[in-house]
Formats: C-alpha cells, structure tokens, sequence
C-alpha cells in the first residue's frame, strides 16, 4: 500500500517538473522493462525534482543520474526502478537502504509503505535528506554513519539496498540479511561494476545472480560532517 504523500506546491510542478512529464517518464520505464506497477505508481507520484539542485529541476525527469554535491550522484530512475523491483520480490516490511544521498531511493521505498532505515556517511547529505523526508510526511529513519556496519541493531532486515559500489559484497551487511531476504548492490571497480542480488534461503544458503552492468559511485570508508 502506498504511502499518502504531503506534496506541497513547490511539489506539484509545472512545465518539465509537471506531472505530464512525470508520467512520460514511467512510460519510458515500462518500455525499458519496468513491469512492477507498484514501483511505476511511486515513481509517476513521486516529486524527484525536489531531491535535486533547483538549477537541475528541469532535468530531473529525465532517465539519467545527476549530481547532488560532495561529488555523490541521484541514481538513474532506471536504476532506482529495477532496485525496488527486486527488493519487493523478498515481500519485505523492513529495508535498509546504505547510503542515503539526495533520499530519492530512500523516500521510494518509504511511499510504497516500507519501514525504512537508512544510513548516510555525509553528514550535508542527511540533513538535506531529512528535511525533504518531513516535507514529504515520510516516516524514514536515518542515521549519520558508515554505511558499511550497517544497522545492527534494528537487523536483521528482510532487505537491503545499497546505493555505493564495493568491489565485493560487504559482509557484515550479509550478515544483517533475514532469512527470505534479498539484497541488492553494485559490486566493482574503475574496471566495471554489476548490479547483483544476493538472496539468504531459509536453510541459510545463498543464492546469487547477477542483473545488469551499472555505473555508482564508490562505497567509502569513515563519516564526514
């Protein structure tokens, strides 16, 4: 069940932030192989332009990454769409998202009526995060760390996305996965990077399967203000 978003004026958009454009970029989607119809509503509903720079708003609808500052990027929409298909494949109730950056993905997830916790190692990042979670009535917790510990003390987690790139998978995020979980993330370097699905069965064996070639940003180390 989604979420009842608060959309403020600024939210509703007029020309190339206007729904219009909004619903031709759900249609792109669909075309690009999109079929979750819960994930094209929220990305149809979902006012990205308020997560980046007021200069790029123009774009905002457009099927590309963009810049957000502290040299970190908003996803492609492609990307986010394909994430959250493959996270709700798990029937999860409890996601955890490392690495929060605009909230884009964070505040998806959280429309689609997800109880969502994510982690963010750039404290600028966070704080414009939260400000655009209460703008939007989003009940998302979030925290102020490195990403790569996780959140061990809400785990485990019947999801886990990651929106950074490692050159393998991290285990102590693993380690958080339910039985029945999925995760998904970018795993590698300046050579390549692949969107993997790791999925923990209930006997405890993993199943891994790699879904598309992706380009994100690195996963680093540590916190900065």
């Amino acid at each position: 069940m989604m979420a009842r978003l608060r959309l403020q004026p600024q939210a509703v958009g007029v020309g190339m932030t206007s729904q219009r454009v909004r619903d031709r970029l759900a249609e792109r989607l669909r075309e690009a192989g999109i079929a979750d119809e819960r994930v094209l509503n929220v990305i149809r509903t979902l006012p990205r332009h308020l997560f980046v720079d007021e200069a790029l708003a123009s774009r905002a609808y457009e099927d590309t990454a963009l810049p957000i500052g502290h040299g970190q990027t908003i996803s492609q929409p492609w990307v986010v769409a394909r994430m959250t298909e493959e996270v709700l494949s798990a029937g999860p109730k409890k996601v955890l998202e490392v690495g929060t950056g605009s909230g884009y993905q964070a505040a998806v997830l959280a429309a689609l009526g997800l109880e969502v916790y994510t982690v963010e190692r750039i404290g600028d990042l966070l704080r414009q995060a939260r400000k655009r979670f209460r703008s939007l009535g989003l009940n998302v917790r979030s925290k102020h760390d490195d990403g790569r510990i996780g959140w061990p003390e809400y785990a485990p987690f019947d999801a886990i996305l990651v929106t950074a790139a490692a050159p393998a998978l991290v285990p102590d995020l693993v380690e958080q996965l339910a039985p029945g979980g999925v995760l998904v993330a970018p795993v590698g370097g300046a050579s390549g990077q692949s969107l993997l699905r790791l999925e923990r069965k209930a006997d405890g064996g993993i199943e891994e399967r790699t879904l598309a070639p992706v380009v994100f940003v690195p996963l680093l180390a540590g916190t900065l203000d």
